[in-house]
């Protein structure tokens, strides 16, 4: 699986032995970690290096991650705060949250 756009963003592609999707970024991986379960894929963990950070690395990782979601048929339960706070802000992408993963779009302290 490759995201790159024109080259200018890193490639993502999934490391299904390793359960996360990787891109390389300024000599260092970030990564999206998931666990699969049947009818879904819960996104528990993502790591950007602070050298790519503010880069479109997060980004990247969680739209591959949805696509990924998309491609399989797959119900998200974004466990991550990252993958929560990027769907609560993208209603387009609500139509893939799992009943479960609604719970991790509320306001933080609700």
């Amino acid at each position: 699986m490759s995201t790159a756009a024109g080259g200018a963003a890193p490639a993502v592609r999934d490391n299904a032995a390793a359960s996360r999707l990787e891109a390389g970024a300024g000599g260092e991986l970030g990564y999206a970690e998931y666990l699969l379960a049947p009818g879904t894929i819960t996104f528990t963990h993502t790591r950007v290096p602070a050298s790519a950070r503010g880069h479109g690395v997060g980004t990247q990782l969680i739209e591959a991650g949805l696509e990924l979601a998309r491609r399989r048929g797959l119900k998200v339960i974004p466990k991550c705060p990252f993958f929560a706070t990027y769907m609560r802000t993208h209603p387009e992408t609500h139509e893939l949250l799992a009943l479960e993963g609604r719970k991790f779009l509320d306001a933080p302290g609700t």
